[in-house]
């Protein structure tokens, strides 16, 4: 990523991402009967990521959509047989949903919600670095554009990225990743591949840092370290299991350790708590260059999404101008990399 697109990502984020109002119990209930009727009124699902607000993720569960990470949130989009879909998460997941059905309507809270690895790619650099390397196979990470998605040869999510990568690797080719470089140095080191990365990160993630995460390591000693690709090799090397959203959910559930220092956004501790209420889990902490907080562990753009406005989008026909759209040349191109990646993970299950 380049000085320019840092400051692409600091702007952007000062000018959009807030969290949503603090609501009182009644309140919340009331938001939450509302959108149910509205849901089941306009034969529409809740899609939700596992970084957003719990109550959302709770109101996803509780009306028969869907809490995910970015994989399995394209697969039940695209399998649910409502007509609409309410995609709780960043926009690149909304474009994704899009693509794969497009003869459904898809809304989003806000269109406002981002992503720093999708800003920090713009599609006509990225398609330059490419011209620059006709001979690489091109693989993006889903966090991207559907115009970045629409000049790959793959799109990939973390949690299948080692196996599609050792894949390619055993075909003879060599990798353009794009755009997050420190999960693309992890699929390098894990595979032995010839990768060569865009120079991206996620502004949750790039924060953690080891020393920090060492000094609660030995505060706490029983407890394993659970860590996201897209942090820091550094912090990566000190894990006790490395995966995907939904694979670390699963290693908790597996390991016996009464306590768990958690590395990826604190979303992720509303389905944590769930499946496992009687283990602790703590954020690991943050303090690189322009952390805010201790233990910030949170995409302020996912937190855009909320239960007012997911309300507002729903009550409207035309969901307040907070309709995904596509372009249908874009997504013809995109739909094929996308495709590839359902069937690879597909075949990965059932093996």
């Amino acid at each position: 990523m380049t000085q320019l697109d840092r400051d692409r990502v600091r702007e952007h984020l000062a000018n959009t991402a807030s969290t949503q109002p603090i609501l009182d119990e009644e309140a919340r209930a009331h938001y939450r009967a509302r959108i149910a009727e509205q849901l089941k009124a306009r034969n529409a699902v809740l899609v939700a990521h596992y970084y957003t607000d719990p109550e959302i993720q709770a109101l996803a569960e509780a009306t028969g959509g869907c809490v995910a990470d970015s994989l399995e949130m394209a697969r039940f989009g695209k399998d649910h047989p409502a007509t609409t879909l309410i995609v709780a998460g960043v926009r690149f997941m909304g474009e994704t949903a899009k693509i794969l059905s497009p003869e459904k309507r898809v809304f989003m809270p806000t269109l406002e919600a981002t992503c720093s690895l999708d800003i920090g790619c713009p599609a006509d650099a990225f398609a330059a670095f490419c011209d620059q390397h006709p001979e690489r196979t091109v693989v993006v990470y889903a966090n991207t554009s559907a115009a970045v998605k629409a000049r790959a040869d793959w799109v990939v999510t973390s949690s299948i990225a080692v196996e599609l990568i050792d894949y390619l690797d055993r075909q003879g080719e060599k990798i353009l990743w794009a755009p997050d470089r420190h999960l693309g140095a992890y699929v390098r080191d894990k595979t032995g591949a010839d990768v060569l990365c865009w120079d991206g990160e996620c502004i949750v993630h790039d924060e953690f840092q080891a020393k920090g995460l060492l000094d609660l390591k030995a505060l706490h000693p029983q407890a394993a370290v659970l860590v996201h690709p897209e942090s820091p090799a550094s912090v990566v090397e000190i894990a006790d299991v490395v995966g995907s959203t939904s694979q670390l959910i699963a290693a908790a559930q597996k390991l016996d350790n009464p306590e768990f220092i958690v590395a990826t956004d604190r979303g992720i501790f509303y389905k944590m708590q769930q499946l496992m209420p009687d283990k602790i889990f703590m954020a690991a902490p943050t303090a690189g260059n322009g952390a805010t907080c201790r233990s910030c562990a949170s995409c302020p753009w996912m937190a855009m999404n909320g239960l007012e406005n997911t309300l507002v989008v729903l009550k409207d026909a035309n969901g307040c101008g907070q309709e995904i759209h596509v372009d249908p040349a874009i997504a013809e191109r995109a739909l094929v990399p996308l495709n590839r990646m359902l069937d690879f993970g597909a075949e990965l299950k059932r093996r």
